[in-house]
């Protein structure tokens, strides 16, 4: 599976290096990706999501529930 956030659905970036001669070269920005279980209390199981901490603090802020039904609208995810 693809460095994606499931919640923001941010990539990685491209971009350059640059020296102190301004020589540039190609680089990956990377995500801050964690695989993070949640307990759902709606589906009484664990929700296994990979995301970036601004997707657990949106989560922290909205809950569980409603940031679900959010990406799934988004097409972010695809719950069972």
């Amino acid at each position: 599976m693809a460095k994606v956030c499931q919640i923001t659905g941010r990539k990685r970036m491209k971009g350059n290096n640059v020296a102190h001669s301004k020589l540039r070269t190609k680089r990956d920005f990377s995500l801050n990706l964690k695989h993070k279980r949640f307990w759902s209390e709606e589906e009484q199981r664990f929700v296994t999501l990979k995301l970036t901490c601004k997707g657990m603090r949106i989560i922290e802020k909205n809950g569980l529930e409603a940031t679900l039904r959010e990406a799934q609208k988004k097409g972010l995810i695809n719950l069972v």
